[in-house]
């Protein structure tokens, strides 16, 4: 058991990325009778599966993170990879479509800030560094254009409290990570 949790977590991306094509292809059939805003959100999950590939394909991010922030220590392990993209990605936005769907559309704004921060990131930290990171491409090129449509979607009929809780999960989600990433690095 404990070589086939290795595995999954050492390989998750590969099926993420299958399972994120196949969303895409149920896309026009599973929310034909929604509204646009919250299409917008359901595309959030598969086009963040199709980002973690350029990002995680070969643990390039992890390698990345490893040497560039950890200098060579161990910033980020292979469960911690595991554990950010599969619960604070895909099971965040499982929750995101939940209440979306049974509470208020406002409450997609959760996975639209979630790729308008990711894609943010990517491109600060390309400039600071001034040069590329494993996922910008892909934040760049679908993150930012499907975050500012959705934004421009929901944005009206969300409440300034929706807003601001959304945006403060997903700021608190990425702050939990840099925290992981800090505890490591005094520990190593």
């Amino acid at each position: 058991m404990k070589a086939t949790v290795s595995r999954l977590q050492a390989n998750w991306v590969y099926g993420g990325a299958l399972a994120g094509l196949g969303l895409l292809v149920l896309t026009p059939l599973l929310t034909v009778a929604w509204p646009l805003g919250e299409r917008l959100v359901w595309l959030v999950l598969p086009v963040y599966m199709l980002h973690q590939l350029e990002e995680h394909d070969g643990d390039r991010f992890r390698h990345f993170v490893n040497a560039t922030i950890g200098g060579g220590r161990e910033a980020l392990s292979v469960r911690d990879v595991f554990v950010i993209n599969v619960f604070g990605v895909w099971g965040v936005m499982v929750v995101t479509l939940w209440l979306m769907r049974d509470l208020a559309s406002g409450w997609g704004l959760i996975g639209i800030y979630l790729v308008l921060v990711n894609a943010v990131l990517h491109l600060v930290q390309a400039l600071v560094m001034r040069r590329a990171n494993p996922g910008l491409w892909t934040a760049l090129v679908l993150f930012l254009p499907l975050g500012c449509w959705g934004l421009a979607e929901l944005a009206p009929s969300a409440t300034l409290s929706v807003h601001a809780v959304s945006l403060a999960a997903v700021v608190a989600l990425h702050g939990a990570i840099v925290v992981n990433v800090r505890r490591r690095l005094a520990h190593v």
